[in-house]
């Protein structure tokens, strides 16, 4: 059965509520499932390490996760227009996969949340799909036949789905927003789907 990874990390929690709803997606496709995970923190401090596991929510991703998946939803919060170090920290060290090849010609999409509409989303989702590509995976975004992507005033874009959470994060995932994760998260897995059955 093809598991889709998703794959996020999330400080304000609204990338968290993000991950849950593309899950939902993922899991509405007979055939499909959703494994959902996270990445631990990184510190300044470079000799010693701090990756407590945590007490609830998603555990933390392995590089195994990574390469058994068979599709990728990748999900950080906006950082001054690029995704979160924790992310990029951890597919900084999946070079393993990379060598293997073990991410080729699998689906994969990008999400994002940021505190303004202006925020840098559309620059984070593009930044997020460079490692993608160098991975070998097959990018996947969200069509315009989704009515949610012309109605949204929030979030939202074909290139992946976004968030507008507010200066202080508390805008809520609007109807719209969450409509489209959940469709990037059926087309994620009906693409896997696809792949997997040759």
């Amino acid at each position: 059965m093809p598991e889709i990874l998703v794959l996020y990390y999330s400080k304000g929690g609204s990338v968290k509520e993000m991950a849950s709803l593309i899950g939902r997606g993922i899991n509405s496709v007979e055939g499909v499932t959703a494994k959902i995970r996270t990445v631990p923190e990184v510190y300044p401090e470079t000799t010693s390490s701090k990756n407590e596991i945590p007490e609830s929510g998603s555990l933390f991703a392995t590089l195994e996760d990574l390469e058994t998946c068979s599709g990728l939803a990748l999900g950080s919060p906006t950082r001054f227009g690029n995704m979160a170090a924790p992310l990029k920290y951890f597919l900084d060290t999946a070079t393993s996969a990379w060598i293997k090849g073990a991410l080729e010609n699998k689906p994969a999409c990008v999400f994002t949340s940021s505190g303004s509409m202006h925020g840098g989303n559309e620059s984070t989702l593009l930044s997020m799909q460079l490692p993608l590509f160098h991975l070998g995976m097959v990018l996947v975004g969200v069509p315009y036949s989704a009515p949610s992507l012309s109605n949204t005033k929030g979030g939202g874009t074909p290139y992946g789905a976004s968030h507008i959470g507010g200066e202080k994060n508390n805008s809520p995932i609007s109807d719209d927003e969450k409509s489209i994760c959940i469709t990037q998260g059926v087309r994620l897995a009906e693409i896997a789907k696809k792949l997997n059955s040759k």
